[in-house]
């Protein structure tokens, strides 16, 4: 397991954050689980299903619940936001460039930016539940967001169908 970046620690994480924070005045503070917008299959390169918490009034990140179904992938994508995945429910392992990782239920998956990665669930009898966050609004913003799908392809494949579009 990949170990804290370096000069990270705890104490000055935790001295950083200041005593008093002003409230918003964003609302809804809860969005239920009925009230997730699914996003349409055929808008998306990502053959997996994913629902936004669309009315969550973040400014910098989105949230997605995201199942992979039974012995399904994730299509294989790069993008420039991070994205930090957290198994709600399922056993499975992640393809991120030249590396493979296994995760189970409560784990934390995290893609760096630009890097080539693709997820799967590796039970043939029930789905991977993701709760999926990702800086992609804040990138968004500032006009710097850029994804890339190369469906249900390989690391390699990826790399040679993109080769030379390093931005």
């Amino acid at each position: 397991m990949d170990q804290p970046a370096p000069g990270f620690s705890m104490a000055g994480f935790l001295a950083s954050i200041s005593d008093t924070v002003r409230p918003g005045t964003a609302r809804p503070v809860v969005v239920r689980a009925d009230e997730l917008e699914p996003l349409p299959a055929d808008q998306v390169h990502n053959p997996t299903q994913l629902s936004i918490a669309g009315q969550l009034p973040t400014t910098t990140f989105e949230i997605f619940r995201q199942t992979i179904p039974p012995g399904l992938s994730s299509d294989m994508q790069r993008h420039h936001h991070e994205t930090v995945h957290y198994v709600i429910t399922g056993d499975g392992h992640s393809e991120i460039e030249d590396d493979s990782v296994s995760w189970s239920t409560g784990d934390f998956v995290y893609t760096p930016p630009w890097t080539w990665h693709r997820h799967y669930n590796d039970s043939e009898e029930h789905p991977v539940e993701f709760l999926t966050i990702e800086n992609s609004r804040l990138l968004g913003l500032l006009g710097l967001g850029r994804r890339q799908s190369a469906g249900l392809a390989t690391v390699d494949e990826a790399r040679a169908r993109f080769e030379g579009d390093t931005r």
